[in-house]
């Protein structure tokens, strides 16, 4: 913008509103995040009233780790995130595709958004003991079966790997699956409609519609919703610490990454610690950058290539 002759700029009052944030991220995110990636390769832990270290040991933490059961508690983590999203994206996009189509003209479609996301609004520990008192040896659960007479003897639902795997999962289903749901209405109702009509004209079926055109379409918000899926179970903790009292039993089988990492965190071996936080930072860049990759749809319309087509035509681009 000019003023008298002058130039006047309006960056620099950007630069200054997003300033805040930086000094924010810096001191409380950048900082703490360094200092955990240099705790990592020194030995310093308690040991009863006396604190050892800070000692550099090179990357002796990262190779205790691995000859620990860290390995294990990653399977541990793998299982309870696929038991439990991949139900939740299938039933997201199930209702998604439903709540979204014209023909179906569902009434109170904003109260049933409203009940979907509800779970996502109460806390991850009082969810789990909720669950925890409702399906205990003596809970309410096995009361109402027995007094029905459908079984004969109490089931310890937290017993077995299965029972407490299960429970877990279908928690974190019940927590996510309504938000990640709406994340998907909101994408599908941004591809315009015209694209399908003119598929309907053509006669695809639903199906159709769906994988070749939906699908598509809606890839970067399913992109998103598997990045951030991936690190929030790589970050399971509330749930499966709370229902199993922080010991992962049956057997440590409902024992997270997380959990494991809060154990050397409660004993102060913050040099272990800082190497299972290093671990966890790697694995999860490495498999957001692959799904990133997967998903990614450099020309979701085809408006480049008709483009580009024409362009060849005038002479513009050579073959």
């Amino acid at each position: 913008m000019k003023r008298s002759g002058k130039l006047v700029s309006y960056s620099k009052w950007g630069y200054l509103f997003i300033l805040p944030f930086f000094i924010t991220y810096f001191i409380f995110s950048f900082i703490p995040l360094l200092d955990t990636v240099r705790f990592s390769f020194y030995e310093y832990f308690s040991s009863g009233l006396r604190q050892i270290g800070p000692n550099f040991v090179g990357l002796a933490n990262y190779k205790s780790l691995l000859e620990s059961d860290m390995l294990r508690y990653a399977g541990n983590t793998l299982i309870l995130w696929l038991l439990g999203f991949v139900p939740q994206i299938v039933v997201a996009l199930v209702l998604a595709v439903w709540f979204t189509d014209k023909r179906i003209k569902i009434k109170g479609l904003q109260f049933f958004k409203v009940v979907m996301y509800l779970p996502n609004l109460i806390m991850a520990s009082a969810f789990a003991m909720m669950f925890f008192a409702l399906f205990s040896t003596n809970g309410p659960v096995n009361s109402i079966l027995m007094n029905l007479g459908w079984i004969s003897k109490k089931i310890d639902f937290l017993g077995t790997p299965f029972g407490t795997r299960g429970m877990i999962a279908f928690m974190n289903f019940l927590m996510w699956f309504g938000n990640t749901a709406i994340l998907l209405m909101a994408a599908i109702q941004g591809i315009n409609e015209e694209i399908f009509e003119s598929a309907e004209m053509d006669g695809c079926t639903p199906i159709q519609k769906f994988i070749h055109i939906t699908l598509p379409m809606i890839r970067p918000i399913l992109a998103y919703t598997l990045i951030t899926a991936i690190i929030g179970g790589l970050q399971m903790f509330d749930v499966p610490q709370i229902l199993t009292n922080g010991q992962g039993s049956p057997n440590r089988t409902s024992m997270t990454l997380i959990m494991f990492l809060n154990s050397h965190l409660k004993s102060r071996n913050y040099g272990m610690a800082g190497a299972l936080s290093v671990y966890l930072f790697i694995v999860s860049g490495v498999l957001c950058y692959f799904v990133y990759k997967m998903l990614e749809e450099r020309d979701p319309t085809g408006m480049m290539r008709e483009k580009v087509k024409r362009n060849r035509k005038k002479g513009v681009l050579k073959k």
